[in-house]
């Protein structure tokens, strides 16, 4: 029994050294499905992660990220929504070189607000978008040296973003590109 607990405290200290922290941060180039008239719309995205490792050549990512997504509306004087999410991705990686990943998982984000604007004037419109979202993320990063690389992800949105909707559903759509900083290592 002794010997048991030995080796699971050790495991689990590894486990817990190997982990790594950091920032990362960058623009989102955000657009909305079955929109009329709707064209992509710059954002932003800023947060932490911690990467564990699940092998030699894989390791589990999630973050706590602010994301600034929505869309622009064509024309002059065209409304723009922003919708400002606080999400939490869980990115399983590929780590095909100890520089370059690939990585894919889910993203839960969670509505903090919702403002449409246009014609001079701001609207709150957190009522009639729904408080959560679900994507499924595809993307890839490169460390150019240990600490320092580039990220670029795709995010499909699943969930119908309007409330009570009766026509074809709105989702978010979100490619990421960006820069990661590694803590340690």
């Amino acid at each position: 029994m002794k010997k048991l607990f030995f080796v699971g405290a050790l495991a689990l200290f590894t486990a817990a050294n190997a982990q790594t922290f950091g920032l990362k941060a960058g623009m989102n180039v955000s657009s909305l499905t079955n929109s009329d008239g709707a064209k992509s719309k710059i954002g932003l995205n800023a947060g932490v992660f911690m990467n564990a490792p699940l092998g030699e050549s894989f390791s589990i990512q999630p973050e706590l990220l602010y994301n600034g997504k929505g869309a622009k509306e064509d024309g002059s004087g065209g409304t723009t929504l922003n919708l400002d999410y606080l999400s939490v991705p869980v990115m399983f990686q590929y780590n095909a070189t100890p520089q370059f990943y690939l990585e894919a998982g889910p993203e839960f984000s969670f509505l903090m607000s919702a403002k449409a604007k246009g014609g001079g004037a701001t609207l709150d419109v957190k009522d009639e978008i729904n408080s959560f979202d679900f994507g499924i993320g595809l993307g890839a990063g490169y460390y150019f040296i240990p600490n320092f690389g580039l990220t670029a992800r795709y995010v499909a949105g699943f969930t119908d973003i309007a409330k009570d909707n009766t026509g074809d559903s709105v989702k978010n759509n979100v490619f990421q590109v960006g820069l990661a900083y590694k803590f340690g290592k």
